[in-house]
């Protein structure tokens, strides 16, 4: 064995959601680091899809699209189709948060955080089904992978209660979709986020020192974090972890013992 053969991704088909920025834009990184021959990254505002796209080279394709809604779903895995025979990575990153008091908490920020966390992973590679089975086989399955968060592990005090929620819904939802498709050698996993600096995680990226005090490694993640750790589980290294979701968050999950001071409440 070799560690290419073990953790190489080469002449491989991907797709991200929200793979335009953040903990998206990592884990493309890495994809394309370890070999992949196309990767297709799809977000809402087609400005940064076309940056993105530009920045990282003519192996990212972007595309545009909202994948909160079923017709959006639907779009995207019918546009995919219509460029590609088969998908061997899907990764399920597109995600929102939406924090209010609890006793004004809105219907529209539960919604819109539950369905796009919970519902957009499942229905998308519901949709993407067919060609994730055209790329999959016993010796090279095909992969899926959730990108879940700490705050789905255990809570903390900021109120974001259907982030926290359908963060901790889609890692039973990787078990459970793990027990189905691993019957068409499909192998779904998750990664838990911790505290990486971006637009959505504000305070990582702006109060760094902060939130550092919280980590009992004492730093934030850094892109090379997220993308090894996606590539392990995305290349042969990773085909016999199934419906496993790893957290990658410098120990505040595993290795926090008694800290009062929570820092920030999430990587994604």
């Amino acid at each position: 064995m070799n560690l290419q053969d073990l953790f190489g991704l080469e002449g491989r088909v991907a797709l991200v959601t929200g793979g335009s920025r953040g903990i998206g834009k990592m884990i493309v990184e890495g994809l394309l680091a370890a070999g992949c021959a196309r990767v297709y990254i799809v977000a809402r505002k087609k400005e940064q899809v076309d940056a993105t796209s530009a920045e990282l080279g003519d192996k990212v394709i972007g595309l545009t699209g909202d994948l909160s809604q079923m017709d959006g779903i639907e779009a995207l895995a019918n546009e995919l189709a219509s460029r590609q025979d088969s998908l061997d990575i899907l990764v399920n990153n597109a995600g929102a948060a939406w924090g209010e008091p609890f006793e004004s908490f809105s219907e529209v920020g539960w919604h819109r955080t539950m369905d796009l966390n919970l519902k957009t992973p499942f229905f998308l590679t519901q949709k993407l089904l067919p060609l994730l089975k055209a790329a999959a086989s016993k010796d090279r399955p095909a992969k899926v992978l959730m990108i879940a968060s700490i705050d789905g592990m255990r809570p903390n005090p900021w109120e974001t209660y259907p982030y926290q929620a359908s963060k901790a819904g889609l890692i039973h939802l990787t078990r459970r979709m793990a027990a189905q498709l691993i019957r068409d050698n499909i192998v779904v996993n998750g990664i838990g986020p911790g505290a990486f600096p971006s637009d959505m995680n504000r305070a990582a990226r702006d109060n760094q020192d902060a939130v550092e005090k919280a980590i009992p490694s004492g730093r934030v993640g850094v892109a090379e974090d997220m993308a090894a750790g996606a590539i392990y589980l995305l290349s042969r290294a990773g085909d016999y972890v199934v419906g496993t979701t790893i957290p990658i968050d410098g120990g505040v999950v595993n290795a926090n013992i008694g800290s009062d001071d929570w820092g920030d409440p999430s990587g994604h």
